[in-house]
Order: C-alpha cells, then sequence, then structure tokens
C-alpha cells in the first residue's frame, strides 16, 4: 500500500561525505524517511538553444 515507484528530476547532489557513505542532495525526494533511494543519471537530453 503506498509502494510507488517515484521519479524526481532536477535535483542537485550538494556534497558527497565518503566517510560517512552520505549524499547531500538539494531538493524533495519522494518516499518516507527510511525508504530506500536510488540516484542515476537523467535519461532526458538537455534542452538546445533556439536557432536564431
Amino acid at each position: 500500500m503506498g509502494q510507488v515507484q517515484r521519479t524526481t528530476q532536477n535535483l542537485r547532489v550538494i556534497q558527497v561525505r565518503e566517510a560517512e557513505q552520505i549524499l547531500l542532495i538539494s531538493g524533495a525526494i519522494p518516499g518516507a524517511e527510511g525508504d530506500y533511494v536510488v540516484i542515476r543519471e537523467a535519461k532526458k537530453n538537455p534542452k538546445t538553444a533556439a536557432k536564431a
């Protein structure tokens, strides 16, 4: 109940603390406290500048 996979884009990794095995992320992450989170590169291509 309620365990649905969600994807959130446009989050930024602020800091990586290897000794504590922690990632600091800027933005809202869906899910309850203590849930697992998978972090990966976005699949979308970046927007290109409009041609004049």
